[in-house]
Parts: structure tokens; sequence; C-alpha cells
């Protein structure tokens, strides 16, 4: 996948057309039209723009999303990574092996119910 075309997703993930996206980052609809095709490059300006209006623009430019904000994650998983953090380095190699163990058997469980 292309930069147009993830700019593209991330467009349509919010919910804006071409010509309103367009207006925001203060181009043209063909432009946005011709980004999204990936017959051009969006620069830095626009970029900017449309971070504003909540694009992942990492994910546009590298393919990569941005972390997760950590008032995103859920407390249980935030509890578990501050245990995780006070035990030696001997403990963590051992809880990261407790959970892949979990993990395997949840992947495994949720392969045999949906065969």
């Amino acid at each position: 996948m292309n930069i147009g075309e993830r700019l593209r997703e991330e467009r349509v993930r919010l919910g804006f057309n071409q010509g309103d996206f367009a207006a925001f980052a203060g181009v043209a609809k063909t432009s946005q039209f011709n980004y999204e095709k990936g017959d051009r490059s969006p620069d830095a300006d626009y970029l900017a723009a449309v971070y504003a209006k909540g694009v992942d623009v990492l994910y546009v430019i590298t393919g990569e999303r941005k972390p997760q904000a950590a008032d995103s994650i859920p407390a249980e998983a935030l509890e578990l990574l501050k245990l995780y953090e006070s035990v030696s380095d001997a403990d963590r190699q051992v809880l990261l092996r407790t959970a892949s163990a979990f993990a395997s058997v949840a992947a495994s469980n949720a392969k045999k119910g949906s065969n």
C-alpha cells in the first residue's frame, strides 16, 4: 500500500469526502484526488492540516500506526505493565512465556471455534 492509498484509508476512516478533506487541508479537490491516486505527494503544510483533523500522519507516511496513548489502554493492562516493570528480568521472562502460552491456547480455541 502506498502513501496515497493510506491517505485515502485515513480520510474514509474519519468519514470525510474528498472535497471536504481537501478544503480543510487547504488544497483543491483535484490535488486531493492526485494525492490519493499516487500521482503527487502532499507537502508538510498539508500533512500538518490533516493531522489536526485526526489523520495518523505517521501511518500515512510509513505504513506504521502510531503507538496508542496510555489513556486508551485498559486499566487491567496498565496494572499488568506496572507489575511487569516491578519484577526481575528473570521473572519477566517467566511472565512473557506464561502470557505466550495463554495466547497460544486462546488462539487455538478461537481457531477450533471458527471451524
